[in-house]
């Protein structure tokens, strides 16, 4: 029932997200409601869009919601950026996160791009 389960990109996504509510974690109190809970919330906003888009029928559909996935991926690349510029990441913290970015961003853009001929239904022909 829940294929998404199977996706690589799902399974990379809840890697990701272990990520950064891990280096969240070191974040002063003081960006609880900042960019700690920014990061987090996008973060777990890739696994999430990509499991309600395997519900839809469509790829068309699928696709918008890979691509809302992928904006929470650039998201998070942004945020990580500032954060470095604030001295709230490290370089290297910073250099982990964009690179998980780089890879989720690879695989989203793939997935977007591949049909999905087991979502859409078949059509006989007489």
């Amino acid at each position: 029932m829940f294929n998404y389960k199977k996706l690589e990109v799902w399974q990379e996504a809840i890697v990701f997200a272990d990520l950064i509510y891990s280096v969240t974690k070191t974040f002063p109190s003081e960006e609880r409601f900042g960019l700690t809970n920014q990061m987090r919330r996008s973060a777990v906003s890739i696994s999430s869009n990509l499991a309600e888009g395997s519900s839809r029928n469509s790829h068309a559909d699928f696709a918008r919601f890979v691509e809302a996935a992928t904006g929470s991926v650039f998201e998070i690349a942004s945020q990580a950026f500032i954060a470095r510029r604030q001295n709230i990441l490290s370089e290297t913290t910073c250099k982990q996160v964009y690179a998980a970015t780089e890879k989720l961003g690879r695989m989203l853009s793939g997935l977007r791009r591949a049909p999905l001929k087991t979502r859409e239904p078949e059509r006989h022909q007489p």
